[in-house]
């Protein structure tokens, strides 16, 4: 087991090659390492942002921070000359670090095992992060930036509320891109589609009254665990996409009433739907509050919708040259840098992604996720990326 030492920037600066800067792969591992030491958990995007600005700094980039309040902050940097740009989007914060105590390791203090890196953020997207900055800085001191620009996105909020890409969103930021990539971790595959993600709460007004006359009153409860049944079967209907499949979706919180002997006047739930192309996030409403309204009929009771959230699927054409490229370019990186992993694959997942946000104005464009290992772990306790993928997700990033 090693710990990586708390070198910060002072070692992940290289060295130079003929006038041109190269970053090593201890430099490239350390720059993921200072990252993950960065508690970021559901916020201080700030101090993420800072870090990259001064490391780009210091290879002759200069990104812009938008700080927006509680040390919540997105970053922004462009680079080359043209017409088209492409868009490179990460996230800077992570989830919270769980319970420390069923870690193996200290979340915040990346330790390597064997091939693999632990710690908070390792696999979702400190590594996709790191891959990205450093990608861009070598493109860049090596003079092989392709034609066109690159614009890269970072962001605050990912895990809770997009804020940061609500913000740039509102800011135009994505409006003129021709394509769009995302660093989410997909174990080197690429991710061509991705459900939406809309959350609801349905809201249930009664009357109340002691519990040993519950026929004076109105239980708030009877009516929302009505809405509750039937809401299994309400997307039965519901087109199956051709990608992303049926739609998924679940209650997932319920509470209500005050004390144990009165009847309740008030409760409450919050349910989740993840949305596809062929049935959206409008029809997933427009279902919703039909059923609020069924029921308010036939029980005489009092539900209201109320809307959290929604976030939009994402599709690309599978068949394009974009995603066939992007295979082709991925499975040359892990050959190179990973030989011993499986054959990259196209496929979809039912998560959700800045993304979602940034295709509000622009239906129709070209996206894909692409990063290292590994998702099945991302949010995990003893969360980790291996250490060969985010060297080959680097390359990937470079050729792209």
């Amino acid at each position: 087991m090693l710990k990586a030492q708390d070198n910060g920037l002072r070692e992940s600066i290289p060295f130079f090659i003929g006038g041109v800067t190269v970053m090593d792969e201890k430099g490239k591992l350390q720059v993921l390492c200072d990252l993950i030491k960065i508690n970021s958990a559901n916020g201080n995007e700030i101090e993420v942002a800072e870090y990259l600005s001064k490391l780009l700094s210091q290879h002759g980039l200069t990104a812009k921070i938008d700080a927006f309040g509680n040390k919540r902050a997105n970053l922004l940097l462009e680079v080359g000359q043209g017409e088209k740009i492409l868009g490179l989007t990460g996230h800077m914060d992570t989830v919270s670090l769980g319970d420390l105590t069923k870690w193996n390791t200290n979340p915040l203090e990346p330790t390597i095992i064997g091939n693999k890196l632990y710690g908070r953020g390792a696999s979702d997207m400190k590594s996709g992060l790191a891959a990205q900055a450093i990608a861009l800085i070598e493109l860049y001191n090596s003079g092989e930036l392709p034609q066109g620009r690159i614009r890269w996105i970072v962001t605050a909020g990912e895990e809770n509320g997009t804020p940061g890409a609500n913000r740039f969103e509102e800011q135009g930021i994505a409006d003129d891109l021709a394509a769009l990539i995302v660093g989410e971790s997909t174990d080197g595959d690429i991710i061509f589609a991705h459900s939406g993600s809309l959350s609801y709460r349905i809201s249930s007004v009664g009357l109340s009254v002691h519990s040993s006359m519950p026929e004076k009153g109105k239980n708030a409860f009877d009516a929302l665990v009505e809405f509750y049944r039937r809401e299994k079967n309400l997307f039965d209907d519901a087109p199956f996409d051709e990608y992303l499949g049926s739609v998924k979706h679940s209650i997932t919180v319920m509470h209500g009433g005050d004390q144990v002997n009165t009847i309740p006047d008030h409760a409450e739930l919050l349910g989740n739907v993840r949305p596809t192309t062929a049935f959206g996030n409008d029809n997933v409403i427009k279902k919703l509050k039909q059923l609020v309204d069924q029921v308010n009929i036939d029980l005489d009771a009092k539900l209201q919708f109320e809307l959290i959230y929604s976030y939009l699927p994402i599709e690309t054409d599978p068949q394009s040259n974009f995603i066939k490229d992007a295979i082709e370019i991925s499975q040359q990186s892990y050959q190179q840098f990973y030989p011993q992993h499986r054959k990259v694959n196209k496929d979809v997942f039912n998560g959700a992604t800045d993304a979602s946000v940034f295709i509000k104005k622009h239906h129709k464009l070209p996206v894909f996720i692409y990063g290292p290992d590994t998702w099945q772990v991302a949010h995990k306790i003893n969360e980790y990326t291996t250490i060969p993928s985010f060297y080959a997700t680097i390359d990937a990033y470079k050729n792209y």
